[in-house]
C-alpha cells in the first residue's frame, strides 16, 4: 500500500503525453484525408463553351515592286549611236531610247538585197522559158514532154531560192530593226548602264549590265509571304492595309488580287500579291511596308476568352467543371483576338469552364460553388 502513491504520481505524469499522442494521431489522419482530396476554391467564376467565328488580323511585313519591270539589252552585237532618255525620264510604249549601229549589218544587208534581186531575175527568166514551152507544146510534136517537165523542174527550183534569199533578207533587216531600242511599256527609266561609244550586246555576250532598266510606276504591286499557319484563312478580294515607316502619317489600302496556291520551299509560305494604285507617285518601287491583313473563317469553331486557357509546363489546357470537380481538358490554340482565342480539343458545346484558369486551381479539386458569367 505504501508504493500506491508513488503508482498514481506515475499515471499523472503520464497523462499528458497521452493526449498528445492522440492529437497528433487525429492531426495524421486529416493530412491523409487532405491529401486524397485535393481542396478547391468555394466558390468560381465559370463560363459556358460556345461555337463562335473569330475574324482576326495578322501583321506581317510587306515589299513593293514594279507592276512591269525589265532590263533592256542589244540584240547584236553593237555600238551605242545615241541615247534619248535618261534615269528619270518618263517614256511612253513604242517610244524611241537609244539608237544603235553595226557597219556589218549595212554590208549583210547589201549582200542580201543583191542576192535577192538576183534571184528575181532568175526566177523571172525560168518561169519565162516555163510558160513558152508550154504554150508551144499545145502543138503536137514541137516539145518533147521531158523538155517540158525539166524546164518547170527548174522553174520551182529558181522559185525556192528566190523564196530563201527573200527570208535571208526579211532577218538582216530584223537584225537592223534591233538597232532601235524602244520601250516595251509606259513607265519610267530607273537606270542607265552606257553611254554613247559603248560597245553593248546580249546579256553574257558583250554586256554585263542592260542599257537600261524600265519600271512602271503608276501601278505597283504589294507582295508579302504569309507563314502557312496562315494560309488557310486568306481569301481574294480581301481588303488590307498597309504603312510605310517613311509616311507615317499615311494608311494605304488594298485588295488582295492573287494567290500563289502553293508554298514556298525555303519560307514555307505562301505568296500573295496585292494590286497599288500609284497615280500620284507616292510611293516607290522597293519599299518595305507592314500589312494588316484579315483572316477571315468561313466555319465556326470553338472560342473562349483568352484567360479560360491555362499554360503550364505539361501543355496548354482548360479547366472543364463536371460533377463539381474541376478537370484539366488539353486544347491546342490556334488564333486570338480581341481577349478570345479559337480552340480545338475533347470539348463540347455547353460545357462548363473556369473563366480564370490557373495551376492553383488543380485537377481533380472540388467545387462548391459556381458563378456564371
Amino acid at each position: 500500500m505504501k508504493y500506491l502513491p508513488h503508482i498514481s504520481g506515475l499515471l499523472l505524469a503520464g497523462l499528458p503525453l497521452l493526449i498528445l499522442q492522440a492529437c497528433n494521431s487525429s492531426h495524421a489522419n486529416n493530412e491523409a484525408k487532405a491529401a486524397v482530396a485535393p481542396a478547391g476554391p468555394a466558390s468560381i467564376a465559370a463560363i459556358r463553351l460556345q461555337e463562335d467565328s473569330l475574324s482576326t488580323s495578322i501583321k506581317i511585313p510587306g515589299e513593293l515592286a514594279a507592276y512591269q519591270h525589265v532590263d533592256l539589252f542589244a540584240k547584236v552585237n553593237s555600238f551605242v549611236a545615241k541615247l534619248y532618255a535618261d534615269v528619270g525620264s518618263e517614256v511612253k510604249a513604242g517610244q524611241l531610247l537609244a539608237t544603235l549601229e553595226a557597219p556589218e549589218i549595212n554590208s549583210q544587208l547589201s549582200a542580201a538585197a543583191s542576192r535577192l534581186k538576183m534571184q528575181e531575175a532568175i526566177h523571172t527568166g525560168s518561169m519565162a522559158t516555163y510558160n513558152r514551152l508550154l504554150e508551144t507544146s499545145k502543138t503536137p510534136g514541137t516539145i518533147s514532154p521531158n523538155d517540158l517537165e525539166l524546164a518547170l523542174a527548174r522553174q520551182q527550183s529558181d522559185e525556192a531560192s528566190l523564196n530563201a534569199a527573200r527570208a535571208q533578207y526579211n532577218e538582216v533587216v530584223s537584225n537592223r530593226n534591233y538597232l532601235q531600242i524602244r520601250a516595251p511599256f509606259s513607265g519610267v527609266i530607273s537606270s542607265r548602264n552606257v553611254s554613247a561609244g559603248a560597245y553593248v550586246g546580249p546579256s553574257g555576250r558583250g554586256s554585263e549590265f542592260p542599257i537600261f532598266t524600265l519600271v512602271e510606276q503608276k501601278k505597283l504591286r504589294l507582295v508579302v509571304s504569309v507563314p502557312e499557319a496562315y494560309s488557310g484563312y486568306l481569301s481574294n478580294n480581301s481588303k488590307v492595309t498597309f504603312t510605310f515607316r517613311s509616311l507615317p502619317t499615311d494608311t494605304f489600302t488594298a485588295t488582295i488580287t492573287r494567290l500563289a496556291g502553293a508554298l514556298d520551299n525555303r519560307l514555307r509560305a505562301e505568296r500573295i500579291e496585292m494590286d497599288v494604285d500609284n497615280t500620284e507617285k507616292k510611293l516607290l518601287p522597293g519599299m518595305v511596308a507592314e500589312v494588316r491583313i484579315p483572316l477571315l473563317k468561313g466555319q465556326r469553331s470553338l472560342v473562349v476568352p483568352t484567360s479560360a486557357i491555362l499554360n503550364s509546363t505539361e501543355g496548354v489546357f482548360v479547366i472543364r467543371i463536371q460533377n463539381n470537380k474541376t478537370i484539366w481538358i488539353p486544347v491546342s490554340a490556334t488564333r486570338a483576338f480581341e481577349g478570345k482565342t479559337e480552340i480545338s480539343g475533347n470539348l463540347s458545346v455547353n460545357d462548363t469552364l473556369v473563366k480564370f484558369a490557373s495551376e492553383e486551381v488543380r485537377n481533380g479539386a472540388a467545387v462548391e460553388a459556381i458563378k456564371m458569367d
